[in-house]
């Protein structure tokens, strides 16, 4: 079916302006002031942004930890998505010690086969380096179009990896095309503090972050961005929280280094003291890196708008407040650490973000999109608005109020750590290579409409940028 979007205001990471946009088997046909396909079903746009969809970087669907798994999984968390205005994500793999990478993909596969309503991607976690993993990596990257391994350097005992692996890996990405991505905190540093709390009877949810403080995530950022140097490879750093992180970040730009962060917008809306709510409510709020205090905000509001951080991700990881974060209650290690974000991202960046004037309309598209779409390697295809690009819109009303509860959302969880903020704009519908996903904010697609999307290596990208970014009027 030939659909034509009329009347909208077109807006891009470059490009802001009025005009028609002819889709056709899937993707962008054309962009014009004038398009008449009698054929063609019409969507008036009037009076909304039309944006490329949102892609989320950073979601942890049907995941298992600390003895439960997620609350939400492909079906219910990329249907929440795609209400709140995100068409792709790219979602974690964890492998397991001792068995071969493509297992873990084959794992994730079969979580996620006839479930996503929006396309979907994977990275990968790889804890343990030895000559089986590093000869399947090439295939890895090749054949299964995953280009992206993250590597945890916290939860000791768990998923952290040594240094060596850290290089090892490193290593392996530059030759192939891959991103390395880790969530930097020195785990040892907090496994030797957490340890001491609870031998000092420091039970309560704001022990979470008390021992998990920002100095420990600024080093291991440090450490991981001159390893990166050192290997001359490449390194995304994710859910950045806090100053000490950003210095580290940011001095590694200044000398050339290839290292990119993200934060989510919970650091940005939410600070440490929710961790000290009474009756175990500071319980909803354990995630990690943690909260942090709330000077960070604005330092990394500022990194934003300065592009030392570049992308916007959810670290969507649900869990229930009642019979899974209660697991905790008497022990804040137990409390499985994660948050539910998906559905909120989109609105909340662009309410506290651009209606706020902390970043430009283009700022924002290029955060919850377009800088997603070139690390991992689906720019041109995703990310923006122009001819062979994917049909991934949302119509967007800037003008409407709302507030986020757990009464509204879609996500499969009984509580929303953003419970009573307002925000400024929200999807009305949402297409995903051209289909409705959200119609007049009502869910009309199904799942297994969703694909599974195959990255480009690491620095493929630039060559089909210039024409990307230039839209053809026809």
């Amino acid at each position: 079916m030939k659909r034509v979007i009329k009347n909208g205001t077109i807006v891009t990471a470059s490009d802001k302006y009025v005009a028609d946009i002819l889709i056709e088997d899937e993707k962008i046909k054309s962009i014009s002031d004038q398009i008449d396909e009698p054929e063609a079903e019409i969507v008036d746009a009037s009076g909304y942004y039309v944006m490329p969809g949102g892609i989320d970087p950073h979601t942890h669907m049907d995941m298992p930890f600390g003895g439960t798994v997620t609350a939400d999984n492909f079906e219910t968390g990329t249907i929440a998505a795609a209400y709140g205005g995100t068409t792709t994500i790219i979602d974690f793999c964890l492998s397991d010690k001792g068995k071969s990478l493509k297992s873990a993909l084959e794992k994730w596969h079969s979580k996620s086969q006839d479930k996503a309503v929006i396309d979907y991607g994977f990275h990968l976690q790889i804890s343990e380096i030895n000559e089986d993993v590093l000869n399947e990596i090439p295939e890895i990257i090749e054949q299964e179009g995953v280009t992206s391994f993250k590597v945890f350097m916290a939860y000791k005992g768990v998923f952290q990896a040594d240094d060596e692996v850290l290089f090892k890996i490193l290593v392996a990405a530059k030759e192939h095309g891959g991103l390395v991505m880790v969530h930097a905190e020195n785990g040892d540093v907090i496994n030797y503090l957490t340890t001491k709390a609870l031998a000092e009877g420091k039970t309560d949810p704001i022990y979470h972050a008390l021992t998990r403080p920002p100095e420990a995530e600024g080093e291991a950022t440090g450490r991981a961005a001159k390893l990166t140097a050192l290997a001359d490879s490449q390194l995304y750093v994710v859910h950045v929280t806090c100053e000490e992180a950003v210095e580290q970040i940011a001095e590694a730009r200044s000398k050339g280094f290839r290292v990119y962060g993200e934060t989510c917008p919970q650091y940005l809306v939410l600070d440490q003291s929710y961790l000290e709510k009474a009756n175990f409510e500071g319980g909803k709020y354990v995630w990690s890196p943690p909260l942090r205090e709330k000077y960070n905000q604005e330092v990394l509001w500022n990194a934003l708008k300065s592009g030392q951080l570049q992308a916007i991700g959810s670290d969507q990881c649900s869990f229930n407040f009642n019979g899974q974060k209660d697991l905790g209650r008497d022990d804040f290690t137990k409390i499985p650490n994660g948050g539910p974000f998906v559905e909120d991202r989109f609105s909340l960046m662009y309410s506290e973000g651009v209606h706020k004037g902390r970043i430009s309309i283009h700022e924002f598209v290029d955060m919850v999109s377009t800088q997603a779409a070139k690390l991992f390697g689906l720019f041109p295809r995703k990310g923006t608005i122009a001819p062979g690009s994917d049909a991934d819109m949302v119509l967007f009303d800037p003008a409407v109020e709302r507030t986020i509860s757990a009464k509204t959302h879609h996500m499969n969880v009984d509580y929303s750590a953003l419970e009573g903020i307002k925000v400024i704009g929200e999807p009305v519908s949402v297409l995903s290579r051209g289909k409705y996903v959200i119609k007049d904010r009502q869910f009309v697609g199904r799942p297994g409409m969703g694909s599974y999307l195959k990255c480009n290596k690491f620095g493929l990208k630039a060559k089909d940028e210039a024409k990307a970014t230039t839209l053809i009027k026809n």
